[in-house]
């Protein structure tokens, strides 16, 4: 996977980020800053231990990110091309929601034991994807998945209760991720996108039934109004 995110702000300045399956370390002799570590406000359901894991996966996923726009106010308009192997998407939009789509990304392929969940979603990335759509895809995977384990002999879960508690489970992730950054962003569009992305899995938690009347309604050709 080679996603490539080019943002052009209103000043003329363009910020370039790569993104691949296998992401390039720290150059050599530079340490990532002190909120990757991995006791820093650590997940309360992280099964990993700090004597095997000095850094947190997911923080160092993100950290090109953060570090590029630490500093940006999240409503300023950019230009953002997003370039995958397949196709390429544009869009003239909010620097939140530009971050948020590309932290995204760099979550659910972090080595995170619990946004690895994710991956399957990333490896078909949809740039600038709104709730409806988070949603739509996420009970889409699951069912699939579902289908899958039922082919296969395993005990399915059509009624989905198993993706509401990955979505309960990805909030905690969202929120201590959330206090790791807090502090270094002056800005903030990294401190937003986490929110959008918190609210966006909250949407699944705590409403599926209603989001998937929602998608029946759209499906059968009725007003979602």
């Amino acid at each position: 996977m080679n996603i490539i995110y080019t943002f052009k702000f209103t000043d003329e300045q363009v910020v370039t980020l790569k993104h691949t399956d296998q992401e390039a370390p720290p150059p050599a002799g530079q340490n990532p800053p002190s909120w990757t570590r991995l006791e820093h406000h650590q997940c309360s359901i992280c099964p990993l231990k700090s004597a095997e894991h000095e850094r947190c996966p997911a923080a160092v996923a993100m950290l090109p990110v953060v570090e590029a726009f630490k500093n940006e106010d999240a409503y300023q308009q950019v230009s953002v091309q997003v370039d995958t192997d397949r196709r390429s998407y544009s869009k003239d939009t909010s620097l939140e929601e530009a971050t948020r789509s590309l932290l995204g990304l760099k979550m659910a392929t972090s080595a995170c034991p619990i946004l690895s969940e994710l991956r399957p979603m990333a490896a078909h990335h949809l740039p600038f994807a709104s709730t409806d759509e988070f949603i739509l895809r996420s009970a889409s995977h699951y069912l699939l998945h579902q289908y899958f384990n039922e082919r296969n002999g395993l005990e399915p879960d059509w009624e989905m209760k198993g993706l509401v508690e990955r979505n309960q489970r990805l909030q905690l992730v969202n929120q201590a991720l959330w206090q790791r950054i807090h502090a270094v962003c002056q800005g903030d569009s990294n401190l937003k996108a986490l929110l959008n992305c918190f609210s966006m899995a909250s949407g699944v938690s705590f409403s599926l039934e209603s989001q998937l009347r929602k998608l029946e309604r759209s499906m059968s050709g009725e007003s979602s109004g």
